[in-house]
């Protein structure tokens, strides 16, 4: 109950939420089809989920500087799946979108640096 009207009255219903976690996934893909192939998303446009944003970098060595960058800067848990690798940000509904607007300002560093 605790979420349903967290959902409806602090939120405004799940349209409204649909519209945040869109905008949330847009923070990250734009970032991933804005950087020339340096991050290469797992999933085709198409099947792109809202939820959990999966991504490779060019090698693993960048991969791993990547998530000591970001544990650094208080971003967390984003190692992919072991089977698959690469990075996964899983932004579920209670994800703020600062933290998402945080994970993209890195990933433009990130980018610009190696």
């Amino acid at each position: 109950m605790l979420v349903t009207r967290w959902l409806k009255n602090d939120i405004g219903g799940l349209d409204k939420m649909l519209e945040h976690n869109k905008k949330k996934a847009k923070l990250l893909y734009d970032v991933i089809d804005g950087s020339e192939g340096f991050y290469t998303g797992h999933a085709q446009k198409a099947d792109r989920s809202l939820m959990n944003v999966t991504f490779k970098l060019p090698d693993d060595e960048k991969q791993k500087a990547f998530i000591k960058g970001a544990e650094a800067l208080g971003l967390h848990y984003l190692p992919g799946h072991r089977s698959v690798g690469g990075i996964r940000a899983s932004i579920y509904n209670a994800m703020p979108i600062e933290g998402v607007e945080k994970l993209a300002a890195w990933m433009k560093e990130f980018r610009s640096k190696a």
